[in-house]
């Protein structure tokens, strides 16, 4: 009896030796599990987590750690054990269900990703916090339910809910939606007397298919030195993936200053921190073929918009001609409802009216405003001032007036 004392005394105080020798402070080891994984050290970061688990099981940010770091690995499947139990531990704690929204959307498991999304209501209530409708408009937009994302996100700009990829994102989801809509523009130019003005008509269809992504067909017919001409336009945005797009125009004309035919492709890849690049390549058929090298790079920042393109135009022998443009626009409650400038030097590609090789430079301000009156009918209105050098010491004037209408069905 006295033996079997002594060895449950001796068992006890070991015990509480071992238990005395591992004590620790679980914040602690958080932190230093948190700066090693963020530091790409996956491996050693999670054996202090796990430590740290073995005496607080219920610990949710540990759990919510562990499980990111198997995400950013790609072991979606390890990552969805911690981040259920991360749930279970805490059900009101909104970064669990984040991570694992955002792991399920990684791992294209979009089911439970609707599962998950749906303990998250039943936990939290809703309206959802609005971390979690962003994420929520993601899934939708993974399972290409575009419509619907785009409400969310709409929703979530007007609220003015802080993400730096919610402008870009919307841009995105304007793109993919699948709505058919026919537009009228007209452009008004005027030469202070130079030469007489020219009005310009266009009328446009715009649809979507799987193939071609948004198709747009364009007819345009203006008036301009004593005569009048057509030109015919066909343009397509094909997706490229989620994260890249492309341009491919392709018009053609009789009259003599419009292209007697004009080829332009871009590609458009979207990057990190809402940034976005595009290169591509420009034909345009005058009494002269053109060829144009373009290139942009486009930044959202808030409710703000900019883009800076160049252009290369290569002439003849060692000739070597260029443009440049920089746009912005600030987005009011929409992401369709914007206030635009633009300062420009040289001709845009993109600008058909008008032959590159007949001017040495032109210097332009633009400023426009679009509005989105209802969910179908949409207007716009821009004007802008340009000095074009035509040859030495010789200049023109232009003052040009654009407007716009476009209805949705």
């Amino acid at each position: 009896m006295k033996k079997a004392f002594v060895f449950l005394v001796l068992t006890m105080a070991f015990s509480y030796g071992l238990k005395a020798q591992d004590s620790f402070d679980p914040d602690v080891l958080l932190g230093d599990a948190r700066t090693l994984i963020l530091d790409g050290k996956y491996i050693e970061g999670r054996k202090i987590a796990f430590r740290a688990l073995s005496q607080y099981p219920d610990y949710a940010d540990i759990l919510i750690l562990v499980g990111r770091s198997y995400a950013w690995e790609g072991k979606n499947d390890s990552a969805s054990i911690y981040l259920e139990r991360a749930i279970i531990a805490s059900p009101g704690y909104v970064d669990g269900y984040s991570a694992y929204l955002d792991n399920l959307s990684w791992a294209e498991q979009y089911a439970q990703a609707d599962v998950v999304l749906a303990k998250a209501k039943d936990n939290l209530g809703t309206p959802l916090p609005n971390e979690l409708r962003y994420k929520e408009s993601r899934l939708l937009y993974y399972k290409e339910e575009y419509t619907e994302a785009y409400q969310i996100a709409e929703d979530l700009f007007e609220k003015k809910y802080k993400n730096e990829d919610l402008l870009d994102y919307m841009q995105t989801l304007q793109r993919l939606r699948r709505n058919n809509a026919v537009g009228v523009t007209y452009d008004y130019d005027s030469f202070q007397g130079d030469i007489s003005p020219w009005n310009t008509f266009s009328l446009y269809g715009r649809t979507r298919t799987k193939l071609t992504g948004t198709l747009i067909a364009r007819v345009t017919q203006s008036s301009r030195y004593d005569a009048n001409g057509t030109l015919f336009e066909l343009d397509a945005y094909p997706s490229l993936g989620k994260k890249a797009y492309a341009y491919v125009n392709i018009g053609g004309s009789g009259a003599s200053f419009f292209p007697e035919f004009r080829f332009g492709t871009s590609i458009y890849f979207n990057l990190p921190k809402a940034w976005e690049l595009e290169g591509g390549f420009r034909y345009l058929q005058f009494s002269e073929t053109t060829y144009i090298y373009t290139t942009s790079l486009g930044k959202y920042v808030g409710n703000w918009w900019f883009n800076l393109r160049g252009n290369l135009i290569p002439g003849t022998g060692n000739s070597l001609g260029t443009s440049a443009n920089l746009q912005a626009r600030y987005y009011f409650k929409t992401g369709e409802d914007y206030f635009s400038i633009q300062l420009s030097t040289g001709v845009s590609p993109d600008e058909e009216t008008r032959d590159p090789t007949q001017l040495l430079n032109s210097y332009r301000a633009r400023v426009g405003y679009q509005q989105l009156l209802t969910s179908r009918f949409m207007i716009y209105g821009f004007t802008g001032y340009s000095r074009d050098e035509l040859g030495p010491d010789r200049f023109r004037n232009n003052l040009n007036l654009s407007l716009g209408a476009e209805y949705r069905f």
